[in-house]
């Protein structure tokens, strides 16, 4: 009985992490609901995106977990599903699949061909968060176009929020958010029934197209996204907590999980940065224990999976303002790290461009606002910052 007792008590901490993971991982089902609406998906297709996002990195994180005995935690990268989402009335479904495969290829590659260090001085983070942060803008901006339409339920969500985010803790703002905008919606009758019976996902296979824009558009964007601003700081962080991650393992883990995956919808299975410090810091307990908080989130994770069905029919359950309102609630963080990187420098004109662009409606010879971001902001920092450009690479090249 003691010995049960102290198994428990150790365990606390890695629960206690493993929570706030758990509702954002909710949460951020509202971005790609919005998405899948954008792209006309079907139930089906919907059901089979949401398993290739939230099944494969579960299962594989439990793996990893099991096998290592160290707080590896896989996640659909939430910056990725962000981009991802932003693409969807830009670029087909299958050619998003197409790019995302040729991601995970690539991501594969720069691992085996120890080719990190090029990818950072070829392509610096900055000017891929000012883009990213371009292309996150119109969620934010969305949230108060609803609130106008919709002031009962958004008004609710969005006051629940930065009431949570005065006490933000362990508890992320966006759980109250949830509740009262789902008790409100629910109050003024805005609630449809939830499906009958709950039915596995059947998985759907897209065949990818591999169309020169959506590659060129995505396929950069993703690597990137994927290595230097995901699986590289998490394992620098882990290292920092006296962990030993395999490193090149989870590379290519991740590449070739985003190229299976993304035959079910398009994903980038990486590690992330912010999990990874809840589930592998001092708040998720002692050292030897912290991977338990990964089997609880990976355990979520493929419930979530399992459930795709049920979770594709939300739209007819719950109205579109209070899922567009999470969506930009949820990506709130997201946007203000985006931007406190880019305005911190070294870079700063390049990356400014980059987040200008993509928000703009450009075309040029077929390609769009994301692909000249990432060109026109890499052009302005080589023509007007290349002092600070060689200071950033040097900073990457560190890592």
């Amino acid at each position: 009985m003691e010995a049960l007792h102290d198994w428990v008590r150790r365990g606390l901490p890695a629960l206690g992490a493993a929570i706030p993971l758990t509702v954002v991982m909710v949460t951020v089902l509202s971005i790609i609901l919005t998405a899948a609406q954008d792209l006309e998906l079907s139930p089906a297709q919907t059901a089979s995106w949401i398993l290739a996002l939230y099944g494969l990195p579960g299962l594989l994180s439990v793996l990893l977990a099991l096998r290592y005995r160290q707080p590896l935690l896989l996640t659909g990268n939430l910056f990725a599903i962000i981009f991802i989402s932003s693409l969807g009335g830009r670029i087909g479904y299958a050619e998003l699949i197409g790019a995302c495969m040729l991601a995970g290829v690539g991501v594969a590659l720069v691992s085996v061909l120890g080719l990190t260090g090029r990818l950072a001085a070829w392509i610096p983070a900055p000017i891929v968060l000012g883009l990213l942060a371009g292309a996150i803008m119109p969620f934010v901006a969305d949230l108060f176009t609803f609130l106008g339409r919709a002031p009962v339920v958004v008004g609710a969500t969005l006051l629940a929020y930065l009431w949570g985010r005065r006490g933000e803790g362990r508890t992320p703002a966006i759980l109250p958010a949830l509740l009262a905008g789902g008790a409100m919606a629910a109050l003024t009758a805005q609630v449809g029934p939830a499906p009958e019976q709950l039915s596995l996902p059947a998985p759907v296979l897209t065949p990818p197209v591999f169309s020169l824009e959506a590659v060129a558009t995505a396929a950069p964007v993703l690597v990137v996204l994927m290595t230097l601003q995901a699986n590289l700081p998490s394992v620098i962080f882990l290292q920092s907590e006296g962990y030993e991650p395999p490193d090149r393992t989870i590379n290519v883990i991740s590449g070739v999980g985003t190229l299976l995956g993304s035959l079910l919808g398009p994903t980038a299975v990486s590690l992330s940065l912010p999990a990874s410090s809840l589930v592998g810091g001092e708040q998720a307990g002692e050292p030897g224990q912290r991977h338990r908080a990964v089997y609880m989130v990976g355990a979520v994770a493929l419930l979530i999976g399992v459930l795709a069905a049920v979770a594709a029919a939300l739209p007819e359950m719950v109205p579109t303002s209070l899922l567009l309102a999470l969506a930009g609630l949820a990506m709130i963080g997201v946007l203000s790290n985006a931007l406190q990187t880019v305005t911190q420098g070294p870079l700063l004109l390049g990356p400014l461009f980059a987040f200008a662009i993509a928000l703009s409606e450009i075309s040029l010879w077929g390609f769009g606002p994301y692909f000249w971001a990432l060109v026109m902001g890499m052009g302005v920092s080589l023509l007007l910052e290349r002092d600070e450009l060689r200071q950033c690479r040097a900073q990457q090249g560190a890592l």
